[in-house]
């Protein structure tokens, strides 16, 4: 699909979380429709001897296809790209994943701040950042990122995260446009792409 669109559009959505993020990407996966006119890249916290299920289970719950992202693809509507155990998952020009074993950030690897970075650095206004459940700080300086190119950047509701410390870092260190429950989210990214309010 042409990915060279109007830069008021909202197309590419980010997505960084770590412990108790799971059980939130099934339930918003699982909301979203086959037609959802946006890519979603996720990076969930995991170690190297993790056993790459990931994108495996977030498929069972989601009418977009989901894989593993592969150095060089082309980022495309309509796909769910999940980084690989240890990699971070990054976008380079014109819109294609790079994977990186560059250093931990923020004890992480993958890092949701390099997909956040390098998704604003790319596509600018056209990028929707969403930070789900986990601890420490990452995220943060993605989220701050995003918004600064004019993107959108929305939180999962603290109270509502197992673990609320990414969520809170954002809050307490950027303006999100928008803090929201777990059962909201699938909405709220669908009033982002199209254009509308969270």
């Amino acid at each position: 699909m042409n990915m060279q669109v109007a830069a008021h559009v909202k197309d590419i959505v980010v997505i960084g979380g770590s412990q108790g993020a799971l059980d939130v990407l099934r339930t918003l996966l699982g909301a979203l429709p086959p037609d959802f006119p946006a890519a979603i890249l996720i990076v969930i916290h995991s170690g190297p001897s993790s056993p790459g299920y990931l994108a495996a289970i977030l498929g069972r719950y989601s009418a977009l296809p989901v894989a593993y992202a592969c150095e060089g693809e082309k980022i495309e509507h309509g796909r769910v790209y999940v980084a690989p155990a240890d990699k971070h998952l990054e976008i380079i020009a014109p819109g294609l994943v790079h994977l990186d074993n560059g250093p931990k950030v923020r004890y992480s690897r993958p890092a949701a701040d390099r997909l956040f970075t390098t998704a604003a650095e790319v596509f600018g206004p056209r990028v929707v950042g969403l930070i789900l459940s986990g601890g420490d700080c990452d995220g943060t300086q993605g989220a701050n990122a995003v918004a600064a190119a004019g993107g959108m950047c929305l939180v999962q509701e603290p109270q509502d995260a197992v673990v609320p410390s990414m969520p809170i870092s954002v809050i307490q260190r950027d303006h999100p446009d928008a803090i929201i429950k777990t059962d909201d989210m699938a909405m709220a990214l669908m009033k982002a792409v199209n254009g509308t309010p969270a």
